[in-house]
């Protein structure tokens, strides 16, 4: 019998005998009057009750030392021959064990070394663990192990546990900011008949209800908080989870949080002014800094946000002129950059691989603009050069996070758009957009001039600099055979 297969037999067999006892280790309620942190700011000579989970047990004969740890930190807790009664010493020293959650009622002490400690005078089993925690010096192994079993990884590792606070922090900063600003809250749908509002490969499931295929949303309900602009609402926003069936890298999840606002009577310059402003505001809420190391690049948020020209920054990196080249001189390009990219005969999907390329040199912060009408089928033309369109997309550490434009609203000119996707989808663009009669219906009805914009949470990853999927909770995982 191995170490860990012995540790569980001991332990089931301390279950078993607490149970003849007639003691409940699975207890339905515990009254805790403080957390470990009130403890450890209570004064000394008081008395406190607490519950938590043993981490540490040393026991030394006649006094044992533990640590217990709770959601607000840890505490030292003491067990003493004539301070703690013996029947309450002798039930700690035979059944309680490192990971078992237990109740604490005692006198706030100091120890001879000066630690804040609980001198224990009755302590109670509220949840009796069976499986040991990882060793705090070998711990998890490897990625599989960590994303596999992150409740360990949370409980064990206080930085990842502080993360995940950060991240609450992260999203609460921007619902703030624009509830501040007099943006309401919405929530739209999550199934969808048509995937629409980005440019991306859908998920697809089955309604038995309905007897329909449907689609998990790729977008922040775009063409849904659209509609919300012609309803009368002038500003809107939503939270959630999206889906898109693509690929795992750095900086990309099949599913993940993004937040999406609309603004109606702002255009994509009101945009940009807003979102610079929420950006600095989330550095600060959350980070304390404007100031950050990112992938190789050094990004201050107070220096002044560069804009770059779609067109121009390729020209220059790269000596294509995207109007004038053909598929055959793109694709001789991308095999002189070594980058590697899908066979097509869509020009334009091959332009934005390049734009790619020519992206990963720019620091930031910045904002790109004059994006090609083919890249973006929601947003308005830019009057000055008509093939070009109003959009934005936030640029820091050589990737995009965060995307926006003035919203198309002339229906005759979004249905031709739509039609022109679906040619793409035919010729096996799986990306390509659904033609949504429903969205074009609703714009026929007439819709204000509105600011769409959309960050995802790969902002938090980028600025805590962690990888996408470190940041997720629970990333999805393969079942283990």
């Amino acid at each position: 019998m191995g170490r860990e297969e012995q540790i569980i037999s001991e332990r089931i067999k301390k279950l078993q005998e607490l149970k003849k006892k007639g003691v409940n280790p699975y207890p339905s309620k515990f009254d805790k009057k403080q957390t470990c942190l009130e403890c450890l700011k209570s004064k000394i000579k008081s008395n406190v009750k607490t519950a938590g989970r043993l981490m540490t047990k040393r026991d030394l004969g006649k006094i044992a030392f533990c640590v217990l740890k709770d959601g607000t930190g840890r505490i030292q807790i003491v067990i003493q021959e004539k301070e703690t009664p013996e029947k309450i010493g002798g039930f700690f020293k035979k059944y309680l064990d490192i990971g078992d959650f237990v109740g604490v009622e005692g006198k706030m002490i100091k120890t001879k070394t000066g630690e804040i400690s609980i001198l224990v005078k009755k302590i109670e089993l509220i949840s009796k663990s069976i499986l040991p925690l990882p060793e705090k010096w070998k711990g998890l192994q490897g990625e599989e192990d960590i994303y596999r079993k992150r409740y360990l990884d949370i409980l064990m590792n206080d930085e990842v546990k502080n993360m995940f606070i950060k991240k609450s922090e992260f999203w609460n900063s921007i619902r703030n900011f624009l509830i501040e600003r007099g943006f309401l809250e919405v929530e739209t749908p999550v199934l969808e008949t048509s995937a629409g509002g980005a440019i991306a490969k859908p998920f697809i499931t089955h309604h038995n209800a309905l007897d329909i295929d449907v689609y998990l949303r790729i977008s922040m309900g775009e063409l849904w908080q659209k509609k919300l602009m012609v309803a009368g609402y002038e500003k809107t926003f939503e939270i959630g989870r999206q889906f898109r069936n693509e690929g795992i890298d750095m900086e990309h999840l099949q599913d993940y949080t993004q937040m999406e606002f609309y603004w109606a009577y702002a255009n994509y310059e009101d945009g940009m002014k807003l979102v610079e402003e929420m950006y600095k505001k989330i550095a600060k809420d959350v980070f304390e800094t404007l100031k950050f190391k990112i992938h190789g690049h050094q990004v201050d948020f107070s220096k002044k946000w560069k804009k770059y020209d779609f067109e121009t920054l390729i020209k220059k990196e790269t000596k294509l002129d995207i109007y004038k080249a053909d598929v055959k001189e793109i694709k001789k390009k991308l095999n002189e950059l070594k980058v590697d990219y899908e066979d097509s005969v869509n020009k334009w999907k091959l332009i934005d691989q390049l734009w790619k390329y020519c992206r990963k040199k720019i620091s930031g912060p910045g904002f790109l603009t004059g994006q090609p009408v083919e890249l973006s089928p929601l947003a308005k033309r830019n009057l000055k050069d008509k093939r070009k369109v109003e959009r934005f997309q936030v640029i820091i550490a050589g990737s995009e996070v965060g995307n926006g434009y003035s919203e198309l609203n002339d229906p005759l000119e979004q249905e031709e758009r739509f039609k022109e996707q679906m040619k793409n989808k035919k010729a096996g663009d799986e990306e390509s957009m659904e033609h949504d009669k429903s969205f074009v219906e609703a714009l026929k009805h007439g819709m204000p001039p509105t600011c769409g914009f959309g960050v995802s949470e790969r902002l938090f990853g980028f600025l805590f600099g962690k990888s996408l999927r470190e940041c997720v909770i629970f990333p999805l995982m393969k079942p283990e055979e």
